[in-house]
């Protein structure tokens, strides 16, 4: 499936026309996979471009600020796991994802004994906690719920902070650093950082309302993204059913007429961004990538969750390639992408002020393709605004 990385890359905006700093670059993608702090924060910068090192300089710390002012919010939406997800975002997208985590973690809450009263107890103990800006860390968090004669520890105490996320009393705080500089979560007012009371936004009143007005909303930004990709892609991405996702597209086309098209190819059905129709659909029936050529190659060096990955379940073999997605043992996880196919691995040692940058490469480098990976190593350097040793 060559035919689809150049639309991928394109409206994922790991190449032109990229975001215009870290807010549109979030906006464009709704949500973005940030289990892992620090490589999270790149897959923003990576998407932005207009300024000093193709528009990463510096971006590192801005990621950060934003974080800190609440701008970008970080907590478990979509699938049970952490996401950057923007303040004008989130609590709709959370409401719309509320159920499915919920009943995902129906047999976890059974078996730490997270029912509907501890649940609502410990809320209002949390939300006091946090109430007036007083962020806290989850070990201050633990002695507040022990104090009450909660568990303080271990699966029952991360299940009542999960709760409490999934209904919008707690989200992300500003970090704070450890002792040896790592930055470490905080947990915070849902309605303080929203800035929002729950539920009153994306223009619909009701609940009903509130859900179709999601609905659609979610199927048109994933579709124009990410596409071409299919309703099964869209349906692990944003853990919603493949009914609920049909039910999006319909209501997308009636919010945005003309937004969104679609085409067959291999008996599945692609959704995209109506203006890649006809570059798409034309080169997945040449059976080539629309625009190869003679153009120098291209590293990318993405994190493993990556939007490029994991925004795609069904049709994520288009990545391709000459190596696996997981390395020998003991490989770095993290992905090289050459021409936008998989071929290495990578992590990165940040110490004395210095990123060394170990680079796996599934086969030997010739000499462009090794200025490609310079190139990318001292953009990375660049993001953080710090040197950058290749290893």
């Amino acid at each position: 499936m060559d035919w689809l990385i150049d639309s991928r890359l394109r409206r994922q905006q790991l190449r032109p026309p990229r975001a215009g700093g870290i807010e549109d670059a979030l906006k464009n993608l709704l949500a973005v996979q940030s289990q892992e702090f620090a490589y999270a924060r790149w897959s923003l910068a990576q998407r932005c471009g207009n300024g000093a090192a193709d528009g990463v300089g510096g971006l590192a710390a801005r990621v950060e600020e934003a974080v800190a002012d609440g701008t970008v919010l970080r907590t478990h939406v979509l699938r049970p796991t952490w996401h950057f997800v923007h303040r004008d975002d989130l609590d709709w997208l959370m409401e719309l994802s509320a159920p499915r985590l919920h009943q995902g973690n129906k047999g976890m809450y059974r078996q730490t004994g997270v029912d509907a009263e501890a649940a609502a107890r410990s809320a209002d103990i949390l939300a006091a906690a946090v109430a007036g800006g007083a962020h806290k860390t989850r070990e201050e968090l633990a002695t507040v719920l022990g104090n009450a004669g909660f568990p303080d520890k271990g699966l029952g105490f991360i299940y009542l902070l999960m709760h409490a996320e999934i209904n919008r009393v707690l989200v992300s705080g500003a970090p704070v650093r450890s002792a040896g500089g790592a930055l470490k979560q905080t947990y915070a007012s849902f309605p303080e950082r929203a800035q929002q009371d729950p539920s009153v936004g994306n223009g619909a009143s009701g609940a009903a309302g509130r859900r179709e007005a999601s609905l659609g909303q979610l199927a048109l930004r994933y579709f124009r993204s990410r596409g071409p990709a299919t309703v099964n892609d869209c349906a692990a991405w944003s853990g919603l059913t493949r009914g609920e996702v049909r039910e999006g597209l319909r209501l997308a086309a009636e919010v945005s007429p003309g937004a969104l098209a679609s085409f067959n190819r291999d008996g599945m059905d692609f959704h995209l961004a109506a203006e890649e129709l006809d570059a798409a659909a034309s080169a997945a029936f040449a059976g080539r990538s629309p625009t190869s050529g003679p153009d120098a190659p291209k590293i990318d060096l993405i994190q493993c969750y990556d939007e490029y990955v994991m925004g795609y379940s069904q049709t994520r073999n288009h990545l391709g390639g000459t190596a696996p997605y997981f390395g020998s043992a003991g490989s770095p996880v993290h992905v090289v992408l050459l021409d936008g196919r998989l071929a290495g691995w990578w992590r990165h040692d940040v110490s004395g002020g210095e990123c060394r940058l170990d680079v796996r490469m599934d086969r030997p480098l010739d000499a462009d393709r090794n200025a490609a990976l310079e190139a990318e190593a001292a953009r990375y350097g660049a993001f953080l605004g710090m040197p950058v040793k290749l290893i």
